[in-house]
């Protein structure tokens, strides 16, 4: 659940109302289209609306260009697609930050991930000059301090603050004796009011990991939604291991998107799977669907999932 907020000028957005709740939240993602026109925005998205209680748009991914992240998340809050806006530190000094967070929160999006960003040399285009001006938890500091004492950080008032939910990042990971969360703990210390993971497809380990920070207080001061997707194959699985930082896909989902017919379809049921343990796993909060791509499968997810279903079920 969010922390609690004396803050009365939020406008709740639906995730945050999930959050509030105690119901098992799902968000999603979408990338930009390399694309001026604003319907390749909801012809990629458009199959999530009524499904993920929020959407990411992503910023950049892969140090590359695309249409402006803040440009779609407008355009998904108008068609009634709620977005998370996500923030890299990678492309633009706090000035522009600063400016961007009011221009976010004038357009309708409700909520933000606070993000460090794929290093350039990652790109297409490797001359590019990064920025890194702030990281992201001072950034997230930055946010606070914009939306609950109305000002920048220079003190400069601000005149209708930006009615923000802040998010920022974590990774899973088998907890060694002396981990103490250190980094997660910052975050939560700095502002944020939830929490999305990178891929976490052991679910051992994550419950291992969740264990650690329900002992350590942390679980029960921010909403934490894991991230997870549906996978297309048993060589994206493998891909995923080798090259994404703390990913581990297990031998067994491995072999079992290796032995299908359809691998596809079995990687949206493993998704499915997955959403259900995660649901009965102490201090998760929700599900963070991530499918470069292929918001559609994403939407199957959801659907066969049943979620939407059960919170009808219990009203």
């Amino acid at each position: 659940m969010t922390r609690a907020r004396d803050d009365r000028r939020l406008t709740e957005g639906g995730l945050e109302a999930v959050l509030r709740r105690g119901d098992f939240a799902i968000t999603a993602e979408t990338g930009p289209p390399d694309s001026a026109d604003p319907s390749a925005v909801l012809s990629r998205a458009g199959c999530l609306k009524g499904l993920a209680d929020a959407v990411n748009v992503l910023d950049g991914a892969g140090a590359r260009a695309h249409l402006s992240p803040l440009a779609a998340a407008a355009i998904l809050a108008r068609a009634g697609i709620e977005p998370v806006l996500q923030f890299t530190m990678r492309d633009r000094n706090r000035l522009a930050l600063q400016a961007d967070v009011l221009g976010a929160a004038a357009l309708g999006v409700p909520s933000i991930l606070c993000l460090t960003g794929d290093r350039v040399e990652t790109g297409d285009q490797p001359d590019a000059k990064p920025v890194f001006d702030l990281s992201s938890s001072a950034f997230i500091a930055v946010v606070r301090q914009m939306r609950d004492q109305s000002s920048f950080p220079s003190g400069r008032k601000i005149e209708v603050p930006p009615r923000l939910l802040i998010g920022g990042a974590d990774a899973p990971h088998d907890p060694a004796p002396d981990f103490t969360a250190d980094a997660l703990r910052g975050k939560i210390d700095a502002g944020i009011d939830f929490v999305q993971t990178q891929y976490c497809f052991d679910m051992a380990v994550l419950r291992r990991y969740m264990a650690r920070l329900r002992d350590l207080g942390i679980a029960e001061r921010v909403g934490i939604l894991i991230g997870i997707g549906p996978l297309a194959s048993a060589r994206s699985a493998r891909w995923m291991t080798e090259n994404l930082y703390g990913v581990h896909v297990p031998d067994a989902i491995v072999r079992r998107l290796d032995q299908a017919a359809d691998p596809a379809a079995e990687g949206r049921a493993i998704c499915v799977e997955l959403i259900q343990e995660l649901q009965d796993i102490a201090g998760v909060a929700g599900a963070h669907l991530m499918a470069p791509h292929s918001e559609e499968a994403s939407a199957q997810v959801i659907s066969g999932s049943g979620v939407l279903k059960n919170r009808r079920s219990a009203v």
